[in-house]
């Protein structure tokens, strides 16, 4: 009987190339008492080998192989596994084609459950080529040798390339903004199929390839948990109008209720009356305004009113791009590490899984966003001197210092010229500030420690190309807005003595009243961190938590637009 598996744009299955693809027993080491003896079954066999050495051979360098007007994308990759298997396919072998080719186009089926795209995968190709297949099985005619290898490159670089985007995400940060900058996960694909086809563990081999955090697993649920609303009809929009508040009622109030029902903010059981703004629906509000960075007061504002609104499709969007994300990532985070999300104005400190230490942050303006990379941390400088970056120099200090000669006094700060030990102090008075200008500017602005510092106390150091660290701030009080984008790309925490106390855990030197002692003196001192600590400063707009809530904040860097079209975007044809 032929087994025909479930498909839903109508795959058949392959069981029946087995009949094309038998092969001697000088081929594949199997005994004379198991060998089909049929000569044309073993002329085709022989055939499946050349023709696959052929239209390898033939790519030229670099590879470009295609099926009809499809390319093969995996051209570094797919063509050493070949080789490798000295031009065997990859999806037959002596008994015929078993259950592989069946749970990888499964798989492939299901890329949509990590926000992929199916058809990124070759799969209506191979479906087309898979029916012509079995049409000939059916109609008891030859096999064509070439549309079996076709379909055999097919499948191969159907699991090349949908592992590859499990295993590092189908876009590269770096060209797509040239503010990214991300470790990503590396293996070798053609040895990971090969004992995958072995083993005859295709789904769990993909499976493998995925991120091993939990935060992606979790961000996976909540997308299909959205995609079930969406099906069923999304959520209610709540008509515009002045602010919704409690002691309020009316057909507003209903929508509204409706609304934070279908997200799974308010229980509809809880509440006095459909139509009546009570104590439920405002604390059902400030879970919904947590969940989504805004202001929380229970009070339904403009802003509120403006994510309440947002279509179900939107978030749904938002998932599927921050899944991505999590595909950039190293394999291991560390067993202790920190991770600031920009987009959330917030770093915690994680120590085997669990956070051990949360805090806010101000992170980069728009016009001098904070990157987006993965280091370590290695020291912090305690008391620091703030030497002033060239673009702050050109763009803040000099017009300040035009405006006001007296500036440099009041911010503590002073004057170089040159560099390293050849470096003097100069009298800013004895400087024409008005002919200098961005281009001219041959001086370096440097501030002293002291409580006007502008990096505070202590900045922690995890060198990097971007000259980005975590530093303490003398402007405490923004610590309060909601949205925090103030710096000039570096990090303000807002527990630095915390922060501090913890990097230089396992050094009994440094106790936290030691670390407010050095604080005091206002002297620049460098200490090194026990053991280094990996910083991933990273970019999340959408986000699940244990308890199964999603979060979402808006895209203070418009980064989602340009990661949306990299995702989306179809594969190149020829």
């Amino acid at each position: 009987m032929i087994h025909m598996p479930r498909s839903a744009i109508g795959l058949l299955p392959l069981i029946f190339i087995a009949l094309a693809c038998e092969r001697a027993a000088k081929d594949r080491g199997v005994p004379d008492s198991e060998n089909v003896a049929a000569p044309q079954v073993l002329q085709q066999t022989e055939l499946l080998d050349e023709f696959l050495r052929d239209r390898i051979e033939e790519a030229g360098i670099p590879p470009r192989i295609a099926v009809g007007n499809e390319l093969i994308h995996a051209s570094a990759v797919l063509p050493l596994f070949y080789e490798q298997r000295a031009y065997a396919p990859a999806w037959c072998h002596d008994g015929g084609m078993d259950s592989r080719a069946d749970s990888l186009l499964e798989a492939i089926r299901n890329a949509g459950q990590e926000g992929l795209n199916p058809n990124d995968y070759h799969l209506e190709k191979i479906g087309s080529l898979w029916a012509s297949v079995y049409q000939q099985r059916a109609e008891k005619k030859r096999h064509d040798s070439r549309q079996l290898v076709d379909l055999d490159l097919l499948l191969t670089d159907a699991f090349l390339v949908y592992g590859s985007h499990l295993l590092a995400g189908k876009i590269n940060p770096e060209t797509i903004d040239s503010e990214w900058f991300a470790n990503r996960r590396e293996i070798d694909l053609a040895a990971h199929l090969q004992t995958a086809l072995e083993k005859n563990q295709i789904t769990e081999a993909l499976r493998s390839l995925l991120p091993p955090q939990p935060g992606y697993a979790r961000l996976r649920k909540a997308l299909a948990r959205y995609r079930d609303i969406a099906a069923n009809g999304g959520w209610p929009v709540v008509p515009d109008g002045p602010k919704l508040q409690q002691s309020d009622h009316g057909e507003r109030v209903v929508a509204l209720r409706r609304r934070l029902i279908a997200a799974g903010d308010l229980d509809p059981a809880e509440g006095d009356s459909l139509d009546l703004f009570d104590d439920a629906v405002a604390e059902a509000l400030r879970k919904f305004q947590r969940r989504h960075g805004l202001e929380v007061d229970g009070v339904a504002g403009a802003a509120t009113l403006a994510n309440l609104n947002v279509p179900v499709a939107e978030r749904i969007r938002q998932v599927i791009l921050n899944m991505e994300r999590w595909r950039w990532l190293p394999q291991d985070l560390g067993q202790r590490h920190l991770l600031v999300n920009i987009a959330n104005f917030e770093l915690d400190v994680f120590e085997s899984g669990e956070i051990v230490l949360m805090m806010r942050v101000m992170v980069g303006r728009d016009y001098r966003r904070t990157p987006v990379f993965s280091d370590r941390m290695t020291y912090l400088v305690l008391s620091p001197y703030w030497h002033v970056p060239p673009g702050i120099a050109t763009r803040d200090i000099l017009p300040a210092v035009k405006k006001d000669l007296g500036y440099l006094a009041k911010q503590n700060m002073k004057v170089f010229q040159g560099w390293g030990a050849e470096a003097r102090a100069i009298d800013p008075a004895t400087i024409n500030w008005q002919t200098i200008t961005a281009r001219n500017l041959n001086y370096r602005f440097r501030q002293d420690p002291g409580p006007a510092n502008a990096l505070g106390r202590v900045k922690f150091m995890f060198p990097n190309r971007f000259n980005v660290y975590l530093h303490d701030t003398p402007s405490r009080e923004l610590f309060t807005r909601t949205e925090r984008a103030f710096s000039s790309g570096c990090i303000r925490v807002e527990k630095p003595i915390e922060l501090a106390e913890y990097v230089l855990r396992g050094d009994p030197q440094w106790t936290r009243a030691n670390i407010e002692a050095a604080f005091k003196k206002w002297q620049e001192q460098t200490v090194r961190l026990p053991e280094p600590i990996p910083v991933h400063l990273l970019y999340w707009t959408a986000w699940a938590n244990d308890d199964g809530s999603i979060n979402f904040r808006r895209d203070i860097y418009e980064r989602d637009k340009r990661v949306e079209e990299a995702l989306f975007e179809k594969p190149p044809s020829t």
